[in-house]
């Protein structure tokens, strides 16, 4: 008599670092002959790996758990809203258990007390590097948890705790691993990526019998020795930037600095706990760009601060005039649960957040297009995310997967005589392009967010 195989929904919402969690349990869950289904009505039961940063990132996650409540039934909730159990269970008392952020052990126990394994060894297959919810050509790798940081604006430490760093053999380790399964691009995350090693005292560990002090350019200089493309995200202003960017300069690492400054305002920046001297950070920044020419900037702020002024605010729109960055994510403050700035004097309208949202929108969307217009004429090489019957998308080293614009390479269509005077890519060569390969391409327009290009020769698979 056959048995039927234990089938778990899965969703994923939040950050990459909620990402690389949701993809342990996926791996995990099929190392133990669990099938993965992309529909509630063929699940026993749903998993909801869940956000909860910002007021809308808990309500997104509490409209899912309640959707997958009615559609299915069976709910086991995890990530960073899990932390806040009694929020989640007052919206959604009829959920099977809660476990909180990188917690891989209790929500595969609440998975297994709700729907046993089957365990076969014939079915029980994990394809190398272990399941993914990225395309196979490129992957996010966690190298810590959690945050040593006090910023007022936010919750992360209550939800994930103080740093803690992986074992640099072990991450190395997860990377090789990650390159032998197709992986050509590697996305380095953390709560607070630069800070690596510092709860460890960044003492030596060993990789394959070579001794490696735990220390974020140590762990690049190792990881460069893989041969792909690397990614830095989320990098705190530390002085150590400088040699990051070094090692940028020297082709180590991909030019490409993801760097939340928060706000240009000496007094909010004070009020957020958050580096305060701006006119020492655009030195800086005009540095950087004198070691590495090539670097791409991004930054993320945000406005309606508590005590935020006029004045303070224009503050801030100088100094994006002045930084000139090429990418710029913005959100309004939000007053999220246990924030610390909750206390402050001077809350914001609402009404008056999103004016002023909408107002750095538009002058930082001016600036990133001057930006890329620069780039036309400019020969680089891209790696192609996807193909369909119009485009190929690619990306550049200045942009990161899902946050950023793409480089769209046009393909000619079928009967398209103009193919060879108007650059697009003729069809017999896009059919033979594939997600994961690299491109040599030249810059021939922009828009306000995406690239357009032209195949190069010669061509790079």
């Amino acid at each position: 008599m056959s048995v039927a195989i234990p089938t778990v929904g899965f969703i994923s919402l939040g950050c990459p670092k909620a990402t690389v969690d949701s993809e342990r349990i996926l791996s995990r869950l099929r190392a133990e002959g669990y099938q993965i289904s992309g529909s509630y009505e063929h699940a026993d039961l749903v998993v909801v790996n869940t956000c909860g940063f910002i007021d809308a990132a808990v309500e997104e996650s509490l409209e899912a758990i309640g959707e997958a409540l009615q559609e299915n039934g069976r709910v086991i909730v995890t990530g960073c809203l899990g932390a806040r159990d009694s929020v989640i269970r007052a919206h959604h008392p009829k959920v099977l258990a809660v476990t909180g952020p990188d917690a891989l052990e209790e929500v595969m126990a609440a998975i297994h007390a709700e729907l046993p394994p089957q365990h076969d060894p014939f079915t029980d297959l994990l394809p190398p590097g272990g399941l993914k919810l990225t395309p196979r050509h490129y992957a996010y790798l966690k190298i810590a948890e959690g945050c040593n940081q006090q910023c007022r604006f936010c919750i992360i430490p209550q939800l994930r705790g103080p740093l803690q760093s992986r074992p640099i053999g072990a991450i190395v380790d997860e990377a090789a691993a990650l390159v032998s399964a197709g992986v050509r691009e590697l996305l380095v995350v953390a709560q607070d990526t630069a800070a690596y090693g510092a709860d460890l005292r960044y003492r030596t560990d060993f990789w394959q019998g070579r001794p490696l002090q735990q220390r974020i350019d140590t762990l690049v200089t190792t990881l460069a020795e893989l041969g792909v493309w690397l990614r830095l995200h989320y990098i705190y202003p530390y002085p150590r930037v400088d040699d990051l960017v070094a090692l940028m300069a020297e082709g180590k690492l991909l030019p490409y600095l993801d760097l939340p400054l928060q706000h240009a305002s000496r007094p909010i920046l004070r009020a957020m706990q958050r580096p305060g001297d701006i006119d020492h950070t655009l030195r800086r920044i005009e540095q950087w760009r004198r070691d590495c020419p090539s670097l791409t900037l991004r930054s993320t702020f945000i406005v309606g601060f508590p005590g935020e002024s006029e004045a303070d605010f224009e503050l801030l729109l100088q100094f994006l005039q002045a930084a000139q960055l090429d990418r710029v994510g913005a959100f309004a403050y939000s007053a999220i649960a246990g924030a610390a700035a909750n206390a402050l004097p001077g809350a914001i309208d609402e009404a008056l957040k999103q004016e002023r949202l909408e107002r750095l929108l538009e002058v930082q969307s001016a600036i990133s297009a001057d930006r890329l217009q620069q780039r036309v004429g400019e020969r680089c090489q891209v790696l192609v995310d996807a193909i369909d019957d119009t485009f190929i998308y690619a990306r550049s080293a200045a942009e990161a997967p899902e946050i950023d614009g793409v480089v769209l390479l046009p393909i000619a269509a079928v009967d398209d005589e103009r193919a060879a005077s108007d650059a697009a890519v003729d069809r017999a060569t896009a059919e033979e392009i594939a997600a994961g390969d690299w491109l040599e391409v030249t810059i021939s327009a922009a828009d306000e967010h995406d690239l357009y290009a032209e195949m190069a020769t010669p061509r790079v698979a």
